[in-house]
């Protein structure tokens, strides 16, 4: 039902520019009202399928109106963020999977894993420190079980690309943030190139010694994100990538 009360409807004295300052306004404060929501969301204090807060809380949670709250949830409805089932209220809707475009060429030469590592540098330590602050317990079993399946692919001699991939993308799922999910899925075997290119090798390592040092390091920063350290969970994905980066940089030089 509409509201009784109706605003005053501007006389011929109001000036146009006061009348467009306060449109300006009300429609900052909207957008403002969105990017509360859409944090809330990215942090997962809102996940999918969660009820909005009434109205009324939003609107003593920001400090604005009614009609600014009602905007919000209109642009955040256009946007398929949320959906309002009439009589109930709105609800968060999962993430649309839009596809980033990437043309990704996997790495084929030691020249380009040298650069893929360095784009996982600046890319992954982020997500690290992220994931520690805001990964769910579920986030935490599936960084161990892909944590797990790279020890038995060890242990039995296997390939483990597809395994250090599981773990990487589970700890950028444990941000919360679908896009660093994206990337890490869509360069896919480019970033985990350990197939296509034999980094033991290239780095004069024993192939065993070589993958249980990586695993320590996966290990560390498990534990810095299970223990929800922030920065060490940075420290440690950073130590890790740097390092497989300066070890193969040693070996071509040597070469």
């Amino acid at each position: 039902m509409a509201e009784s009360t109706a605003a005053p409807i501007p006389t011929r004295t109001k000036s146009t520019t006061s009348t467009t300052s306060t449109t300006t306004r009300g429609r900052n404060l909207a957008e403002q009202a969105v990017n509360y929501i859409n944090e809330q969301i990215a942090a997962r204090t809102l996940k999918p399928g969660d009820k909005l807060p009434t109205e009324s809380s939003l609107m003593n949670a920001l400090g604005v109106s009614r009609t600014v709250v009602r905007e919000a949830i209109s642009r955040l409805q256009a946007m398929s963020v949320i959906e309002t089932r009439h009589g109930i209220g709105s609800f968060v809707l999962e993430p649309r999977r839009e596809p980033l475009e990437l043309e990704v060429v996997p790495a084929s030469t030691l020249n380009d894993l040298l650069c893929v590592l360095e784009l996982r540098i600046s890319l992954e330590t982020e997500c690290a420190g992220l994931a520690a602050q805001r990964a769910s317990e579920r986030d935490l079993a599936n960084i161990r079980t892909a944590l797990d399946a790279i020890s038995a692919a060890t242990r039995a001699g296997g390939d483990s690309a597809g395994a250090d991939l599981q773990f990487h993308v589970a700890v950028a799922r444990a941000t919360g943030n679908r896009y660093f999910v994206d990337i890490l899925t869509q360069m896919g075997a480019a970033l985990i190139p350990r197939h296509r290119i034999d980094s033991a090798g290239i780095a004069h390592s024993d192939p065993k010694a070589y993958a249980e040092l990586v695993n320590r390091e996966h290990e560390s920063i498990f534990e810095a994100i299970a223990r929800r350290d922030p920065e060490s969970a940075r420290a440690a994905m950073r130590m890790h990538l740097s390092s497989s980066r300066e070890r193969l940089r040693r070996a071509a030089e040597g070469a």
